[in-house]
């Protein structure tokens, strides 16, 4: 791995999505229309601020997933990775690449989100506004590094939109938006601990609902970014040039 060729795939990456207007509208205007929806849905503002933090991190996560997983996979069914490869880069070169475009553009797309749901919207946040947004960027990433490790089991893009319900929705009903998870059965409470979004979404309530939540938001941090990093890791050993 060299930091010149990840840099330039990171470039690459961001140039292309640059000229494709569709794919930059749903990565940052998508997640805050959600929000926006969701906060008109509720007439009682208390209700609002009650799950508005949660899907602040479930929706970039999943938009960010979406995105990651076909994009990469169309990289490989046109034959661009296959060429890539044969010049001196290697698969952690373009996964790490890939992770800082997609980082980049998770950074506004929380920006954003963050921006229409605080401000506009009225989201009452108790501890530091940074925090909730650092929370809600490792999601983003944690989605993107996830995106880019599945789509190496995927043959077509259907087959990787079809990966979003198997990695996605599991970890969205067992993070703790419907039913908390120490009021879950013990089997469900044991497969919410081991999945990364719950630590996510909990990290995100404690900065909206502590003034000091310091402690235990750092320990959801360093597991939502060692999830992400592991992500990683598998993709880098089962990323193929091609599909077949």
């Amino acid at each position: 791995m060299t930091a010149a060729v990840t840099l330039a795939t990171a470039h690459r990456v961001l140039e292309q999505l640059r000229h494709d207007r569709r794919t930059v509208a749903m990565l940052l205007v998508f997640p805050a229309v959600l929000m926006t929806i969701l906060r008109y849905v509720f007439d009682d503002g208390a209700a609002f601020d009650r799950i508005a933090p949660a899907l602040l991190g479930i929706f970039p996560f999943t938009v960010m997933f979406l995105v990651t997983s076909v994009a990469t996979l169309r990289e490989r069914r046109g034959g661009t990775l296959e060429r890539l490869m044969t010049m001196p880069m290697g698969r952690l070169d373009f996964l790490l690449g890939y992770g800082l475009a997609f980082g980049a553009v998770a950074l506004l797309q929380v920006a954003v989100v963050t921006a229409v749901t605080v401000l506009g919207l009225g989201l009452d946040v108790v501890g530091p506004v940074w925090q909730l947004a650092l929370v809600a960027v490792l999601d983003a990433l944690l989605g993107t590094a996830l995106g880019l490790a599945v789509s190496a089991f995927a043959r077509t893009e259907f087959q990787a939109v079809q990966f979003l319900p198997v990695v996605v929705l599991p970890q969205v009903l067992l993070c703790g938006l419907f039913v908390a998870r120490d009021q879950m059965a013990a089997v469900l409470e044991w497969l919410s601990a081991a999945m990364p979004l719950s630590y996510a979404v909990e990290a995100m309530n404690l900065v909206t609902r502590s003034t000091d939540p310091s402690g235990e938001l750092w320990w959801d941090v360093l597991v939502v970014a060692g999830a992400s990093l592991l992500a990683l890791a598998i993709g880098a050993g089962t990323l193929r040039r091609r599909t077949p």
